[in-house]
């Protein structure tokens, strides 16, 4: 069952209750599979790299500011 409406299955929580961040240390290419996005970047490049190197906040802020083009 998933965690709440539109999110894909379940997601960690911390003790407040509030959604987990995306770690620093994740793979860019995990989020371009998870998203359906080409960065531009190699793969293996960290995600809190790709934040500073685009000035993004968060992951959030990255897919929704239509950074990386939609695979076809």
């Amino acid at each position: 069952m998933a965690d709440a409406p539109g999110m894909k299955g379940n997601r960690s929580r911390n003790e407040d209750g509030r959604l987990c961040d995306t770690r620093d240390d994740k793979h860019v290419g995990t989020l371009e599979k998870q998203y359906g996005r080409d960065f531009g970047v190699r793969s293996d490049m960290h995600v809190g790299t790709l934040l500073e190197k685009t000035g993004m906040a968060s992951v959030n802020d990255l897919i929704n500011s239509g950074n990386g083009k939609k695979k076809v």
